[in-house]
């Protein structure tokens, strides 16, 4: 270990060492005297050690063995034991040894610490700490000529080191499932974060291929025209003018094939993996929900499905279920209430989005779906875009699917639904 890496670890390790030291003056004597103290301390070291795998184990063993004695020392002196300062050290000369073999062996298993099961890692870190206290008295049988336990005595220990191997992995393991917790909860924050943003840029990726598509078209026919007028002489300065706008329009074109490249870039990055329906359709009414609130109404959502496979086609699901969702929570004056169904028939997934509010014009089902259609209109009577079914539409013929929208039998509100191949959404098929 370098000098710098050392130093940057210094802090930790005095802390801990502090804190290992400050632990164990809470202790209980199993035996008469005080000849072997069962200290707090054994079990904070533990779970620092657990808690704290950064720390170089060794290292950390050393210097909570020194800052032990000395501290245990200081306060035999301070607190007038009655003992010299050489017979103080010389008691508590044993504990350093504990805590220095505890951290050796603790280090010989640092790296399978994560494959042990709870129950495993408790029995083997109870097997270091009796390990650890036999080095404990053999250096006390030395140092001190004390005598050794009976037989009883060694049993007791053998419990004591368990209960408290086992307390503190317990501590540790419920520390350690909390984090996961938290883990977790980051990681599906994110993971709507990058579903929401999948959906949307997939929507944004759809309509400007379709844009690109209809520019080359324009192009090709305003370069039609504009030889369809060279060939008259009497137009040239018109011709003239119709090139300048078909080089204009091929500009738009490269700079919109341009700006598609990087937004497919983006979506081949941020979507990958599959996910299940049960997802989709989850965070489908989570973030409608989030939108019904936004928009002041009181809406209830309500899900059932029938099937549950994970699929690779999630973005195109999320926009065409967020698309229809938002349009139902939209159509919903104040209160209501909006359901999404999922079921398969025969070979096709259904899609089902039913919402409360005023239904579907029969004059107006025929052009729905056509683009630039719309019923929705703001405070100041602005028409909203009406790409929204149109997208859908496209989206459910890529899947070479099928959209229909009917009256919602019960609440008379709008129903649409989508049926889908399910082998083009199934992983693996």
């Amino acid at each position: 270990m370098s000098q710098s890496m050392l130093k940057s670890k210094m802090l930790p390790i005095m802390i801990v060492a502090l804190g290992t030291a400050v632990a164990g003056e809470f202790k209980i004597n199993p035996f008469d005297g005080d000849i072997f103290r069962i200290a707090m301390g054994s079990s904070a070291f533990l779970l620092f050690l657990l808690l704290m795998r950064r720390l170089p184990y060794i290292t950390t063993g050393v210097a909570i063995g020194i800052v032990v004695l000395l501290f245990r020392t200081a306060t035999d002196m301070a607190w007038g034991s009655g003992l010299t300062l050489a017979e103080s050290f010389a008691s508590h000369f044993s504990a350093m040894v504990y805590y220095m073999v505890f951290a050796v062996l603790m280090h010989i298993i640092k790296s399978r610490i994560d494959t042990f099961p709870p129950l495993v890692l408790g029995g083997v870190t109870a097997l270091i700490d009796l390990l650890s206290n036999e080095m404990e008295l053999l250096t006390r049988l030395i140092v001190l000529d004390s005598a050794s336990f009976h037989l009883n005595d060694w049993a007791y220990l053998m419990a004591i080191a368990v209960l408290r191997t086992y307390f503190t992995t317990g501590v540790y393991s419920s520390i350690a499932i909390s984090q996961l917790r938290i883990t977790q909860r980051e990681q599906t924050r994110r993971l709507e974060q990058m579903l929401g943003f999948g959906s949307g840029l997939y929507g944004e990726v759809f309509y400007l291929k379709k844009s690109i598509g209809t520019l080359e078209n324009v192009t090709l026919s305003s370069y039609e025209l504009y030889r369809t007028l060279k060939e008259d002489e009497g137009q040239q300065a018109r011709s003239r003018q119709v090139l300048d706008i078909t080089q204009q329009i091929h500009e738009v074109k490269k700079d919109s094939q341009r700006i598609l490249a990087g937004l497919v870039k983006l979506v081949d990055r941020e979507v990958t993996g599959d996910i299940e329906l049960s997802v989709i359709v989850r965070f489908t009414v989570k973030s409608n929900s989030q939108y019904a609130e936004m928009l002041g109404k009181n809406i209830s959502f309500s899900t059932s499905l029938t099937t549950d496979y994970t699929t690779a086609s999630y973005i195109p699901l999320l926009t065409l279920l967020g698309n229809l969702t938002a349009n139902a929570v939209e159509a919903i004056q104040g209160k209501g209430t909006v359901s999404i169904d999922v079921y398969e028939k025969e070979d096709q997934t259904v899609f089902t989005v039913t919402d409360s509010g005023g239904g579907i014009k029969e004059r107006d089902r025929e052009v729905l779906f056509e683009p630039g259609f719309t019923t929705k209109f703001d405070d100041e009577g602005v028409a909203a875009t009406g790409i929204g079914l149109s997208h859908v539409r496209d989206i459910v013929g890529l899947f070479e699917g099928v959209i229909n929208v009917h009256q919602a039998p019960h609440t008379g509100g709008a129903m649409f639904q989508i049926s889908l191949p399910t082998a083009k959404l199934r992983k693996g098929e």
